[in-house]
């Protein structure tokens, strides 16, 4: 099987004064390719920092984390965000979605900076959003959305551009049972 990403004995501090809190006490995991994992755990029990680590948002404190062959450790901020942008889709716990864009133009951010047309970006985005039933619902903005909607295109907008690696931070809980089951299908 093929590995997408994996942290090797990767942990992180974060330093207040003279106190130290682990959000992630060193740990090693291999993900495969076509596979879905879930971390399970207590809340602070270091899921977030661990999507996190492995979607390139923060460095760890001690080991490494590897993105197919690539360590990521000591990679510049725009190398970060090159990866983030072309092969990591990141659904967020609080969704992130942009205020001032309606759902459809939300979906076709990673599109358009990826730097597709708006045409083949809207093409793109509308299929997709059509899988999570809310072609009516592309020009509300996320205000006028419910939690459960802004959930859904949040999870369009991460699945638009087919990234190599997927980040899901609690991808269904503000999800009715029929939602939940299209986002994990």
């Amino acid at each position: 099987m093929e590995v997408a990403a994996r942290i090797e004995e990767a942990g992180k501090e974060y330093k207040t004064g003279d106190t130290t809190i682990v959000a992630l006490a060193p740990s090693t995991t291999v993900f495969n390719k076509g596979e879905v994992t879930l971390i399970v755990g207590p809340s602070g029990s270091g899921k977030t920092t661990l999507l996190s680590l492995l979607g390139c948002v923060i460095y760890p404190t001690t080991g490494n984390v590897w993105l197919g062959d690539t360590c990521v450790n000591h990679l510049s901020e725009a190398e970060l965000a090159k990866i983030r942008l072309n092969e990591i889709g990141f659904v967020f716990q609080g969704f992130n979605l942009l205020a001032p864009l309606n759902a459809l133009e939300n979906v076709m951010q990673p599109l358009l900076l990826k730097g597709e047309s708006r045409k083949v970006a809207k093409q793109k985005s509308l299929s997709i959003i059509r899988k999570f039933d809310m072609q009516s619902r592309v020009k509300n903005l996320p205000r006028n959305l419910s939690g459960g909607q802004q959930q859904r295109i949040a999870v369009a907008r991460a699945l638009v551009s087919d990234p190599k690696l997927i980040l899901c931070d609690e991808p269904t809980a503000s999800l009715d049972h029929k939602s939940a089951v299209l986002v994990m299908d």
